[in-house]
């Protein structure tokens, strides 16, 4: 018996781990993000490297939105770098193999939002498909230089790891290819190489800086002892440094740049305790200092870069705030464009022609321009859809609006279906700053709240214009309110209460009017991480990024207001269940927490008051491991349920609100999903890049989960019934349809609208019914098709499925086929579809070999419809009339055409009087196919007849577009053209019995 039982426990477990390997991203199958933008505001790009031969091919690279290509100088781009880091530091073009392209992954201005790369990449073929070359361990790549003597000579600056101590940074070398790297100037753990260039005479010296730098939660430190700039004669292998002329204190970061004109001269702007601009005339050996403008001391750490003119020697730009070009070798600086800055500010990467150094490419934290002037004036590129969202919500309305905040792009509210598609133009700004928290008030659509960096939180009516700031202050002398950067700004989800979070929780119960205080500070309050304003090393910079002792996350359970919890960016986790009257700290009984880690998201469980999800970010703190625990009993104990599979720190978690074992995770290198309430996840790939998943938010109505990426915009995963309905047990059979959420015909006006391709459209969810299905395994052999079968069970449809593992989806038409059309040699664009087939519900039978499983689809009449169901009857049966109508006029006008060309070979032979009656045959068929339709041929089709062809079609079109009552006109016209159709039909057959009659 003790056998047996020991046997079955073993089976148990081999079955269940069976199941759960088949818990895969493959299961997701043809469920896909759509990525909507928007690119308005586009994002932060980090670097640009154009054709030299033919500059109209350009590579950008994205702070968090991967690698683009366009072949058209910025009209259209295309995205071709997906499945790799979208973190991007450098590109470097093989300028003599100008489809070999290596790109640096990991961003190298190094803010406290950051990312992180995986590696140095390499293309051989224009982006189409990528190879890992090495360094996997580099975080961040600063610079790539090609030998130009040898392509398999490549230089690399790694900057590295950010946030701790690595061995894995400095200058590296490969001299096959990238099959083996070689690192050759190193100085210690916390530097990294920020800068590498080559002089043009001789492609063996190189000069590189290296630059001792440390971020932490809650400062910054720029310079160092490891800080330096080098020059090496013989391609790297050996280096010397650079001092003579330079300042002999401590250094930060240093940019190079040398002049494609003059060799010899040199420049480095150099990050000291008076940064300045140098230049050598003699190769590094002797040092000017050239300028101390203010220019020179911008932010080291986010503008570092020198661009000399390749054309003009004395021209050199150093991208900063704004751009700033000197015209006498650097002594003078001056903002380029002639508006002052026609551009959005904070500028990263610069590429200028050298055969028309008129032409530049430009890249900001707002996205590229393009300069055909040398920078006094710009041209913005509106289809690079890189933005980098912090947060996103919803509305109810229909379509649902979409709000959200953006780094260094303010905060903004777009649709989620617009007719044609969401264009730029569909999105509004309702906020400025750094955007963070954007909501709409749940009580008035007209009221939206938006927040800046700092605690800065707005309430703007959108209709009046009125706008107040409600951020709270101190309620007691001398007390000091600590706002995180990105302060929480949240509603209760059951009580729709605001609450705001400094070192303490305001609750605010009547829309920000007035708040009150309950809670103690929630934070270690730790005063060695409360020195914001001595952050930044050599050069003081405090933008209340590094703001830290403060409240993070803040979520109130969605079954009781008074059960709140909070996270701290210090590692604290707090609950209170009696409305904030006390508070218990979580930290000594959630085993594994990291300590000092960042608190980056609280999910309280749908259906259980006492349950919560909680992720944790240590990556501040070097620790790049995904941290995600679970209580069920209100903190009294915990587990922790990240696996393996989870590649990075966490964001967010999101549990459905429908199938409560349904988790989404948001981590810096994109989304993963759980079936199993977090025992085995599994990355959600498909058109969901690995770019940072901030936030999520779900659509109630649409089912619908929205995500804000850090770098790709706002992508939605379109109606998540399936996934809902995706069971173990569905998924251990061979087959099995899963529900779809209920469809709805659309009835929206659709205004011609052009834009242009230069700009970016994001898509609309599909219109079209959809069936589901789940397939174990790939379908390969046999035939698998759809059939569908009306109301009355008649066959009307077979149609093509998918055969693919995992989940499929099918769309199925829903109109009538286009009906005939009398001939004419212009098209009757009125009929180029049939009617909507009629709401009701139709059978689906899915053919799969020798087995027919069946289904139900519903087909549902628009929401909303604001008219009664005798109009709507009437509407139906109108349209059917006109669609049958034109089919008989195509059978009558068919008939006149066929009597009419069987006459040529009787004409032909036929002699004297029945000569004459044959002829008049003709002509009388001519008359009245002339009279059916417009037989006028004209450029484009626009020959202004009209005949009853055509005014049938107009009636079609119009009762077609509005689904109420037709006007009395309307149907009286329809009468009048029956009766038409009728008198034609007679003529013809009167026609028809004359010509028996001679014959």
């Amino acid at each position: 018996m003790k056998k047996s039982i020991i046997f079955l426990s073993a089976l148990l477990i081999i079955i269940i781990n069976g199941l759960d390997a088949q818990i895969t991203s493959s299961m997701f199958g043809s469920i896909e993000g759509r990525q909507i933008g928007p690119a308005k505001m586009s994002g932060r790009i980090t670097s640009i490297d154009a054709v030299k031969k033919a500059p109209s091919t350009v590579w950008v690279g994205a702070a968090g939105g991967g690698v683009w290509k366009s072949i058209n100088q910025g009209v259209t781009f295309k995205s071709v770098f997906d499945d790799y880091s979208q973190s991007i530091g450098c590109i470097t073009i093989d300028q003599d193999h100008p489809d070999t392209v290596w790109v640096g992954t990991g961003e190298v201005w190094v803010r406290n939002s950051v990312s992180i790369g995986t590696g140095i990449y390499r293309t051989t073929n224009g982006g189409d498909k990528w190879t890992m070359m090495g360094l996997p361990n580099s975080e961040r790549i600063a610079k790539i230089i090609i030998d130009p003597a040898d392509p398999n000579t490549v230089y690399v600056a790694v900057l590295g790891s950010l946030w701790k101590d690595s061995g894995e940074r400095g200058f590296y070398k490969t001299n096959d290819g990238g099959k083996s790297w070689k690192k050759t100037l190193y100085s210690n753990p916390s530097s990294g190489c920020a800068d590498i260039v080559m002089d043009p005479e001789n492609h063996l010296v190189l000069y590189a800086s290296l630059w001792d730098f440390r971020r932490q939660a809650y400062t910054f430190r720029s310079g160092g002892p490891g800080s330096g700039l080098y020059k090496s004669a013989d391609g790297g292998e050996t280096w010397n440094r650079i001092q003579t002329g330079l300042p002999d204190k401590t250094l930060g970061r240093i940019a190079l740049a040398v002049s494609p004109v003059k060799p010899h001269w040199l420049y480095a702007l150099v990050e000291s305790e008076k940064s300045a601009l140098f230049r050598s005339s003699d190769k590094g050996q002797t040092w000017e200092k050239r300028s101390e403008q203010t220019m020179a001391g911008e932010r080291p750490f986010y503008f570092s870069l020198l661009v000399a003119d390749p054309v003009e020697p004395e021209r050199i730009y150093k991208p900063g705030m704004m751009v700033w070009v000197s015209n006498n070798g650097g002594k003078v600086f001056q903002v380029s464009s002639v508006s002052g800055g026609a551009y959005h500010s904070d500028t990263h990467a610069l590429w200028v022609n050298p055969n028309d150094n008129k032409m530049m490419y430009l890249g900001t934290d707002g996205g590229v321009y393009i300069s055909y002037d040398k920078g006094n004036a710009w041209n913005f590129i509106l289809n690079l859809p890189v933005s980098q969202f912090y947060h996103v919500s919803v509305d109810n309305q229909r379509p649902y609006n979409i709000y959200g905040g953006l780094q260094d792009n303010e905060s903004w509210m777009g649709p989620s279906r617009h007719a044609g598609g969401i264009k730029n133009s569909d999105w509004k700004a309702i906020g400025g700053g750094d955007g963070f928290y954007a909501y709409c008030d749940p009580k008035d659509p007209n009221v939206v709240y938006s927040q800046s960096q700092g605690g800065y939180i707005y309430r703007q009516n959108m209709r009046t214009g009125e706008a107040r700031l409600v951020k709270p202050f101190p309620d007691e002398p001398g007390k000091v309110l600590r706002f995180n950067w990105n302060t929480p700004t949240v509603f209760g989800r059951k009580s729709g209460w605001l609450y705001i979070g400094s070192q303490y929780l305001f609750r605010s119960k009547d829309q920000a009017a007035s708040f009150e205080r309950i809670s103690p500070d929630l934070t270690t309050n730790d005063p060695e991480r409360q020195l914001q304003e001595k952050s930044g090393g050599l050069t003081i910079d405090n933008s209340t990024a590094e703001n830290n002792t403060t409240i993070f996350t803040v979520a109130e359970s969605p079954l009781d207001e008074n059960v709140i919890w909070a996270g701290t960016d210090d590692g604290n986790v707090q609950v209170t269940s009696d409305g904030g009257k006390t508070w218990t700290k979580m930290n000594p009984v959630i085993g594994g927490l990291p300590p000092m880690s960042v608190i980056s998201y609280i999910e309280p469980e749908v259906k259980n008051r006492n349950g919560a999800f909680v992720t944790a970010d240590a990556h501040q703190n070097g620790d790049f491991k995904a941290y995600i625990f679970y209580t069920s009993d209100l903190g009294k104990t915990w587990k922790q349920i990240a696996a393996d599979s989870v590649r990075s720190w966490c964001h967010v978690i999101r549990q459905d609100p429908v199938n409560t074992d349904l988790l989404f995770l948001g981590t810096e290198l994109g989304l993963y999903v759980s079936l199993d309430h977090g025992k085995n996840w599994s990355r959600f790939k498909n058109k969901v890049p690995l770019t940072g998943i901030y936030d999520m938010a779900f659509q109630a109505e649409q089912n619908d989960l929205v995500l804000a990426s850090h770098g790709r915009g706002v992508i939605i995963l379109d109606d998540l019934t399936p996934l809902r309905n995706l069971t173990i047990q569905i998924m251990d059979k061979d087959f099995s349809f899963l529900p779809v959420r209920p469809f709805y015909f659309i009835s929206e006006f659709s205004p011609q609208e052009f834009t242009s391709d230069a700009e970016f459209t994001g898509p609309n969810p599909s219109g079209s019914a959809r069936v589901c299905y789940y397939l174990r395994k790939r379908h390969i052999f046999g035939d698998m098709y759809i059939e569908l079968y009306g109301t009355d069970g008649k066959f009307l449809k077979k149609l093509p499925a998918g055969p693919r593992k995992g989940i499929n989806v099918v769309s199925i038409p829903t109109s009538l086929d286009p009906p005939r059309v009398p001939k004419s040699p212009n098209l009757l664009g009125d009929f180029m579809t049939g009617p909507d087939y009629e709401p009701g519900t139709y059978t689906v039978k899915m053919v799969k070999g020798s087995e027919t499983y069946t289904t139900k689809l519903v087909l549902n009449s628009p929401k909303g419809l604001s008219y009664p169901d005798d109009d709507r009857k009437l509407q139906r049966s109108t349209v059917m009339k006109a669609y049958h109508m034109i089919d008989r006029l195509a059978v009558v006008d068919q008939k006149i055409l066929d009597t009419r060309d069987s006459l040529k070979g009787v004409i032909a032979a036929a002699r004297d009087e029945k000569l004459k009656k044959l002829q008049e045959i003709v002509a009388a068929c001519d008359s009245l196919h002339e009279k059916i339709s417009a037989t006028q041929a004209g450029e484009g089709a626009i020959t202004g007849q009209m005949r009853l062809r055509e005014y049938i079609g107009e009636v079609y079109s119009a009762v077609s577009g509005y689904l109420g009552r037709p006007t009395n006109l309307q149907l009286k016209a329809l009468d009048l053209y029956d009766k038409r159709i009728s008198e034609l039909s007679a003529k013809i057959d009167s026609l028809g019995k004359q010509l028996k009659s001679i014959k």
